[in-house]
This record gives structure tokens, C-alpha cells and sequence, in this order.
């Protein structure tokens, strides 16, 4: 195993990978981490093909509306690819326990909208049991669910919620943007002693990359440098990375030099990545999906605002979803979502280009 914190694409890096979508990177790690520790093991809804009891024939699964755990029951069994009834609040309560008594229970929790029907289970179960039992017991408990809009999916399967999560103490919440970092995240995500919920944007699921062959892992609570520029920070988490990233190479065609921050961590947050971009570069945008009110946006302007105001030469500006719910209408989707364009324009409105 090999730690690697920033993507391996760097000048002069060989590392043996290949191209491969996010979805196939996550499923590979995850049977990676079945064969690597017994005591891992998948739990949810249609993990497993509906009933995923031998008894009634069923030796494949389809692995839930993404395919995320296809095939696996086949090779490791109804024992550790485990189908749950339709309660989120019960088998996320059995994870935790299953968690405290030291097996690694990864949930599948479908979408990220669905935290909310397990939601005390999170807030009062998971995040706060290692620190009521003052250190003594662990909780490796990984959580994983499909965010975020673009897919048609309405206001009750596209939430973007990552504040909310963000805001438990207790709880590492990580926004993966490329097969590359999903891959090395999960891998982290899984063989660590505190409950992950990994936030997997719909849009990134059929994105493609570059993935190296051996196994990996990137550390909890690190950002990454996209790419370096001089005249402006854009700083982006899961999908608005991707928009950011392409944003910057729209504004390089006219001479303008953007750097990208890529979160990827959002509890515990990686400070100084973006602190010292902002140093350099003396201009920021914030690009978050989630509605404006106390965001994520929000909390890495304030950091900006306490911690680097000297450094700013304008205004923190951010580029947000609107204080609405996700829209059915694709038109009105589409409109909602921070795109490239928005940030465009929102950078040359702040440099006065």
C-alpha cells in the first residue's frame, strides 16, 4: 500500500494506472477492501440483488441504482453483502453497533437526501459515541450515499447538503472529485476508526481518469492543487471541481491565470490550501453546489475573511446554488446549478477584466 497525497499526473510521475470511470474505481476499491480485511463488510438497500438470501436463488445483484456493488455478493456472499429492509435509521443503527464491537460496516445509503430519514443516528449514535466513552472505543464506520443535481432526479434525490454533515463534530465528511481521488479517499475512508461519510456527486459517477493499478490511500483532511495560477483562487468541492477546472482553462484562452483548490476534505478542513493560494494569488471564489445559507461557501469565507484578510485585494466572492430546492424542470435545473459560465463571469467581474 501506498500513500499518495496529491494526483499522481504530476511532471515526471510514472506511476503504472489506467483510465478508468469514477464508478468503476469506487467499486474496485471497494472489493479491494473486502479482500484486504475480513471484518469489512456492505450493508443496504439492494446492496445485493433484493433479497440477497442463497436460499432463494439469487446469486447477483445489480448493486442498487448506481451499480456500485454489483457482482460482489457472488464472490464474498449474503454474509458481508448484506440487503437491508427500507429503514435507513435501523440498519445505520446496526451499522454503528456493528461498527463498536469491531467489525468495518460500509452503508450504502442510496441518496444523499436519505441522511435525513437516519439522520439521529449520525448526529447522536456515530459522531458522538467515541467521545462519550472517552476515547476507549472506536467507530469505523464508513457511510456513502449518491449528491448533488444535473441527473433529473428532483428535490428529494439531489440534495447537497455537505454543511449540515460538516457542522457534527465527530464526523469526517469527504467530497471526492475524480476516479482517482474516490479511489484513494474510500480506501482512507474505510481502514480509518472514526465514521466517513463519503459524498459521491451523481455527475461524477460516469466521469472518466486516470487511476494507478496498486492501492492507495490520500489522507483525510487534505485539499490538493488542481492547478496553479496567479491572478485568482477558484475553490470548488466533488463536482464544482470538475467546473472550476474547466472554467480555468476557459479563462487561460484569454489570459487569465486561475488556480484550483480542491477541497476534497470537508471535515476536517484543509485550512492552509486555500490560505496560502489566496496569498498568491489575492483573489478568491468559492464554487458550492449547496444553497447559500450557511455553507460551505460560507464557512471557507469566514476562514478567508479572519485568517487572510490582508491578502485580499477584493472581495470573497461566491458562486452558489440558489436558496431553493432542487428543480424537476430541466431548464430550471440546469439554471440553478453553478456552472463554468457563472464562474466566469464571476471572475472577471472581480478582477474588472
Amino acid at each position: 500500500m501506498t500513500t499518495i497525497a496529491q494526483n499522481p499526473l504530476g511532471p515526471g510521475i510514472d506511476v503504472p494506472g489506467r483510465e478508468e470511470r469514477y464508478r468503476d474505481a469506487f467499486q474496485r476499491t471497494l472489493r479491494d477492501e473486502l479482500e484486504r480485511d475480513p471484518d469489512v463488510f456492505i450493508m443496504g438497500e439492494d446492496v445485493a440483488g433484493g433479497p440477497g438470501r442463497e436460499h432463494l436463488g439469487i446469486i447477483d445483484s445489480w448493486g442498487g441504482p448506481f451499480a456500485a456493488t454489483k457482482g460482489l455478493i457472488q464472490d464474498f456472499g449474503a454474509r458481508r453483502i448484506v440487503d437491508t429492509p427500507i429503514s435507513e435509521a435501523g440498519f445505520l443503527g446496526a451499522a454503528v453497533g456493528a461498527a463498536l464491537t469491531g467489525t468495518r460496516p460500509v452503508v450504502d445509503l442510496m441518496y444523499f437526501d436519505f441522511i435525513g430519514v437516519a439522520f439521529d443516528q449520525i448526529l447522536s449514535n456515530a459522531s458522538k459515541s467515541r467521545y462519550m466513552f472517552g476515547g476507549q472505543s472506536k467507530i469505523p464506520l464508513t457511510i456513502f450515499a449518491r449528491s448533488g443535481a444535473g441527473t433529473g432526479h428532483a428535490a428529494q434525490h439531489s440534495s447537497n447538503f455537505y454543511s449540515i454533515l460538516a457542522h457534527l463534530p465527530g464526523l469526517k465528511v469527504i467530497a471526492p472529485s475524480d476516479p482517482y481521488s474516490v479511489r484513494g479517499l474510500l480506501a482512507a475512508a474505510i481502514r480509518d476508526d472514526d465514521p466517513v461519510i463519503v459524498c459521491n456527486h451523481k455527475l461524477l459517477i460516469n466521469l472518466t481518469g486516470f487511476v494507478p493499478d496498486e492501492s492507495y490511500t490520500i489522507e483525510l483532511g487534505k485539499g490538493r492543487l488542481l492547478r496553479e495560477g496567479s491572478d485568482v483562487t477558484l475553490v470548488g468541492m466533488s463536482w464544482t471541481s470538475e467546473v472550476c477546472k474547466n472554467a480555468a482553462d476557459k479563462l487561460a484562452e484569454e489570459g487569465i491565470s486561475a488556480e484550483v483548490v480542491d477541497l476534497l476534505s470537508l471535515s476536517p478542513l484543509d485550512e492552509d490550501i486555500f490560505l496560502n493560494s489566496v496569498a498568491k494569488t489575492n483573489n478568491v471564489i468559492i464554487v458550492d453546489e449547496d444553497s447559500p445559507r450557511a455553507s460551505m461557501a460560507s464557512e471557507v469565507s469566514a476562514v478567508i475573511a479572519d485568517k487572510a484578510f490582508d491578502s485580499l485585494d477584493g472581495p470573497i466572492k461566491r458562486v452558489t446554488a440558489p436558496h431553493t430546492p432542487v428543480p424537476y424542470s430541466k431548464p430550471l435545473e440546469l439554471a440553478f446549478m453553478p456552472n463554468e459560465d457563472d464562474v466566469i463571469a464571476s471572475t472577471k467581474a472581480l478582477l474588472g477584466a
